[in-house]
């Protein structure tokens, strides 16, 4: 993608607002502790593109991805894909963090922690 910007590009625009709208209950779970700064007072943004990629929450202040994974994210190609997605993110200096969904679900108070934790490094 040649479109000369690198945060929410014009062209992903439909297709943000798309993923906005069909969240998974899990996104919508984490999406109600981060939004409105209830995190340490950290500013997120759900359905974030960088690059030619759209993350499921973002800090730019902190400069920090938090990605969601389900099952079909184990599969060889969708690991290296998320490799590949991580290694640009952090060639443009964001902190990436994964959780599974799984992990949300049963210890959310956990993923906030980890979350508030790489937040102050």
């Amino acid at each position: 993608m040649k479109t000369g910007f690198l945060c929410n590009a014009p062209a992903l625009k439909k297709r943000r607002s798309e993923l906005r709208k069909s969240q998974t209950e899990v996104e919508k779970a984490l999406w109600g502790k981060l939004r409105n700064r209830q995190l340490s007072g950290i500013k997120f943004f759900r359905q974030y593109s960088l690059g030619s990629y759209i993350l499921d929450f973002y800090s730019p202040t902190l400069k920090l991805a938090i990605e969601l994974d389900g099952g079909q994210h184990a599969e060889q190609d969708n690991r290296e894909y998320d490799e590949s997605r991580s290694e640009y993110l952090r060639s443009q200096g964001v902190k990436v963090l994964r959780f599974w969904n799984n992990e949300v679900i049963e210890n959310m108070e956990g993923v906030l922690q980890k979350i508030a934790e790489r937040a102050s490094k």
